[in-house]
Order: structure tokens, then C-alpha cells, then sequence
């Protein structure tokens, strides 16, 4: 018989992960997540710190990462025959994993510029007499400066 003790059966850890039982079998059928062990009757058992590497794969799909890219990265856990070539595999991993955050905060930095210089247009618009509408290409460009405006002011006009 297999050990379970220790062990979450799936409802249970579904629960914990706050995701479903359908999600769980899907993740082991694309290679993210395997059971830590199964009862003769086929039963999926997990450990509890199992639910860190679900919270992993989400905060990969939150930076925009696929489950395929997010099954390759973390590939490393399964291909790893010796000690030194697990810790070089599992750096590797942490390496993609801050530079995908690097890239992603570059473009969360860039996002937040674009809104300090929508605001800071914005100001000026707040004396301006002319309503954006159809006719006046919605104040494409500005009428007192005769400039384009930000592009994010551009899109909400």
C-alpha cells in the first residue's frame, strides 16, 4: 500500500490551492504538477508544499508566460540526476524567472510613465475650454499647443 500519511488527497488540496480538481489533473497532464503518490485505488495524494509550486505557476501565468513555457522552465525538477546539476538547474530556473520579472517591471515602469505624463497633459486640459468629441478628432492634436497628446490620454479621449 502506498503512504499517504503526511499526504493531501485531491479535494482537500484543490481546496488549499483554491483552484479545482479538474485544474490539478489538467497540470499533471501537461507535466506542471505531479501527485506525490497515489493509492492503489488511483487516488491522487499531494504534499502541502506542493501548493508552492501551483503559486509558482500562477505568478508565471501573470507575467504572461504559457503553461507550455511554464512546463520547460520547470522541467528542471525532472531531469536532474545528481546534486550539483540540480542546484546549476534550479539556478538556471530562478535566472528566467527574474529576468521574465525584469521585463515585465520595465514594462509596468513604462505603463506608469505614460500615466504621469497623461496626468500632467491632463492639468493643462483642465482650463481648456474644448471638449474632446468626433468633430475635433478629440482634441488630436491640442488645440492651445497644437501638439499630439500622450498617447494614453489619446486612447481614453
Amino acid at each position: 500500500m502506498t503512504q499517504t500519511h503526511n499526504l493531501l488527497k485531491i479535494g482537500a488540496f484543490a481546496k488549499l490551492a483554491g483552484t479545482n480538481l479538474r485544474t490539478l489533473r489538467y497540470y499533471e497532464e501537461v507535466n506542471l504538477l505531479r501527485p506525490a503518490a497515489r493509492s492503489n485505488g488511483g487516488f491522487r495524494y499531494y504534499r502541502e508544499t506542493d501548493l508552492n509550486r501551483i503559486q509558482l505557476v500562477r505568478d508565471l501565468q501573470e507575467l504572461g508566460l504559457t503553461l507550455e513555457e511554464i512546463r520547460d522552465l520547470l522541467a528542471k525538477r525532472d531531469t536532474t540526476a545528481d546534486r550539483t546539476a540540480c542546484i546549476a538547474r534550479v539556478q538556471e530556473a530562478l535566472t528566467a524567472h527574474e529576468e521574465i520579472l525584469d521585463t515585465r517591471m520595465q514594462h509596468l515602469e513604462a505603463q506608469r510613465s505614460n500615466i504621469r505624463e497623461a496626468r500632467e497633459k491632463l492639468t493643462q486640459c483642465v482650463n481648456c475650454d474644448v471638449t474632446p468629441s468626433q468633430e475635433n478628432n478629440y482634441c488630436e492634436p491640442c488645440e492651445k499647443t497644437d501638439e499630439c497628446l500622450p498617447s494614453l490620454l489619446s486612447g481614453l479621449f
